[in-house]
């Protein structure tokens, strides 16, 4: 249905595509993998009309085809889910589902009765249950990501692109997903995959094509392949995932939360986190593990100062509480937070990666109120080797890197606070296997160093593999904790679950 012709694509400083050929049938699903930087999602932009400016030929339905937008795209049948979310947040649901595509009534008018009733279908068949007239803005990341889909669906298109579509999104949202996709399949659609959860691909691809450095390496029949081969020719050599063989010794307790309860931010009289209670010791790892909607990312946030008006409970930092609840108080007693949305809250993507990385120290590379270039530029150079960050140089813009690269900027940022207590919200969302694994080295040094941690995932693999006890939350509440040994998967999910009243 689709065919690929050398297709190569330069940036500043980059080449991102090197005469990439490929082929995409219809009623498959063909899985793009690579690890982050590789090119990925740069080719699907350049198939989805975003990129127009490139070298090579693309092929659809025996036809040569170049799109000037999306739009054209679109209209020629080819939709994509983008991996960073292209919503816009001060419109509805349904206004950025139906946006450049709105129904009009015979007079000429938006018929928006339609449109939202077009909107919550597509809802129901996705098992989001939302108004469809409510703000994007007001919806958390996952709930976004399945938005991303209802747009890409109410398109009948005859190919369509997922770039990592399940990355914020719960197990049962998944198997909604792959259902959809199954569909697609019998209706001889083609399907574009690109994920990093490789157990995901294992059960949905049908066909791989790898890419490596811009460059495409093999293609072939997903039957057959084992997880470590795939690994290997992602990165063109064996990875041996990072897991915590050993559980920290208890060096006391750096961090500790009582009774912390948040007012529910609609409903009057009710709570949206109940009295929440746990500590974390030094060099102890505790993962915090729940379904979307639990309240994980709200906790992360409380503790950092970022609901005061409506939170209440005690928050102790080497046993001293801190009083002032602001992030800035939080920031001054050894609290960071690497949030789970990395391009609204973590990053200025227009600025570029040294900057971004020295956002957070700026007081100690100052002099007489002017910044000292020297510095600033040996702590991005620092943090660029330290986590294997791909970019050309500390100069490049950060909005020009991959996903993965981004994230591991917000990671940098504030590991140069030194902090006593870091909280990761989703740290490896979006990021490549080879890369997840540098960032689990990262995690298990720090702890090793005496740094407590808290890591919320909605990936129950990396919770087991990185944790030394494990929280569960369900509707706001914590409703079981496990030390590592007694973890598993069956346990923490049936946590997980909400029990019927």
């Amino acid at each position: 249905m689709l065919v690929v012709e050398n297709i190569t694509k330069k940036f500043p400083g980059v080449v991102a595509l090197n005469n990439v050929c490929l082929e995409i049938e219809a009623g498959k699903v063909t899985a793009i993998i690579g690890e982050n930087g590789a090119g990925k999602s740069t080719l699907m932009k350049i198939l989805s009309g975003v990129y127009h400016d490139f070298n090579g030929r693309i092929i659809f339905k025996d036809q040569q085809v170049k799109f000037s937008n999306p739009k054209e795209a679109q209209e020629k049948g080819i939709a994509i889910i983008h991996q960073e979310l292209n919503l816009i947040p001060y419109l509805t649901v349904t206004e950025n589902i139906f946006l450049g595509r709105e129904l009009v009534t015979k007079w000429g008018m938006l018929d928006k009765k339609a449109m939202r009733l077009k909107t919550k279908s597509l809802l129901e068949k996705l098992k989001l249950n939302i108004d469809p007239n409510t703000l994007v803005s007001e919806l958390k990341v996952g709930q976004q990501q399945v938005v991303e889909i209802a747009k890409a669906l109410l398109v009948r298109s005859d190919v369509i692109i997922m770039d990592e579509p399940t990355s914020a999104i719960s197990e049962a949202e998944v198997e909604v997903l792959f259902e959809i996709i199954n569909d697609l399949k019998l209706e001889g659609k083609a399907v574009v995959y690109i994920s990093h959860k490789l157990d995901e691909l294992f059960k949905i691809a049908d066909k791989y094509i790898v890419l490596r450095d811009g460059k495409m390496i093999e293609a072939g029949e997903m039957k057959g392949m084992s997880h470590d081969a795939i690994i290997q020719k992602m990165v063109g050599r064996e990875i041996n995932l990072m897991r915590k063989n050993e559980l920290c010794a208890v060096k006391g307790e750096v961090f500790k939360v009582e009774n912390l309860c948040m007012k529910h931010p609609e409903k009057v009289n009710e709570n949206f986190l109940h009295n929440i209670s746990f500590e974390v010791n030094r060099g102890e790892i505790v993962g915090i593990f729940g379904l979307m909607g639990a309240g994980r990312t709200e906790l992360l946030e409380s503790i950092f100062g970022m609901h005061s008006k409506c939170t209440l409970g005690e928050i102790f930092v080497d046993q001293k509480q801190i009083k002032s609840r602001t992030p800035a108080e939080a920031i001054k007693a050894g609290l960071a937070l690497v949030p789970e949305d990395r391009k609204k809250d973590g990053l200025v993507l227009g600025l570029n990666v040294k900057t971004n990385i020295s956002l957070t120290t700026l007081n100690e590379i100052e002099a007489a109120g002017l910044l000292n270039n020297r510095k600033e530029v040996a702590l991005a150079k620092k943090y660029i080797g330290d986590l294997q960050i791909k970019t050309p140089s500390e100069k490049q813009p950060a909005g020009n890197l991959s996903g993965g690269n981004q994230q591991k900027i917000v990671l940098a940022k504030w590991l140069a606070t030194k902090p006593k207590v870091l909280m990761l919200d989703e740290p490896t969302r979006g990021i490549d296997i080879n890369a997840k694994n540098e960032i689990y080295k990262l995690i298990l040094k720090l702890a090793d160093e005496g740094m407590g941690i808290i890591v919320v995932s909605s990936e129950l693999p990396e919770i087991l593999a990185i944790s030394d006890r494990v929280l569960v939350m369900a509707e706001g509440r914590l409703t079981a904790e496990y030390s590592i040994a007694e973890a598993t998967e069956n346990k923490i999910l049936n946590s997980a679950i909400p029990k019927t009243k």
